[in-house]
């Protein structure tokens, strides 16, 4: 099973750690999947041996992206990102960010989209604090689920 409890994915993490595995480690809401989404992803995946990802909560995706949010409920989210290849687990978190979920699993690289900066991502102090290293990986240009559900309200009749 890809999709792992809350409770379980730091235990994983550090058998995977200790097997000599390289965890990767990237969070998002994920609400409407795309090309870019899936880039990112096998990006993300190809700079180590296994991809954990957090996926905001439908409670964390509201207090990020307004009341609308997310199109897709969370347990359909982390089916659609287990089906991935790319992905090896998904784990649901509640939180704004990612810092709590990072510092439990320590992953080796912290991976996040290009339109971040590691300055501005608070997780980043926490994968440096013991080691871990950022990285950015290039944003896919248009390519975002806001720009999906604007060209779907624009098509609708008013």
């Amino acid at each position: 099973m890809k999709i792992i409890d809350r409770a379980h994915i730091a235990a994983i993490a550090e058998n995977l750690r200790t097997t000599g595995r390289k965890v990767v480690f990237t969070n998002g809401c994920f609400d409407i999947l795309h090309a870019g989404h899936v880039r990112y992803l096998a990006a993300a995946r190809a700079l180590g041996d296994c991809l954990i990802v957090g996926l905001n909560s439908d409670q964390s995706v509201r207090h990020l992206k307004g009341p609308t949010r997310p199109v897709n409920g969370q347990d359909d989210r982390a089916e659609v990102l287990a089906a991935l290849a790319a992905v090896d687990y998904v784990v649901i978190f509640d939180d704004a960010t990612a810092e709590n979920l990072v510092a439990d699993i320590k992953p080796d690289i912290y991976a996040k989209g290009g339109d971040y900066t590691i300055e501005k991502l608070p997780e980043s102090r926490i994968v440096a604090s013991y080691g871990g290293r950022t990285v950015l990986v290039p944003e896919v240009p248009g390519r975002s689920s806001s720009n999906i559900i604007k060209k779907i309200n624009n098509a609708l009749p008013e």
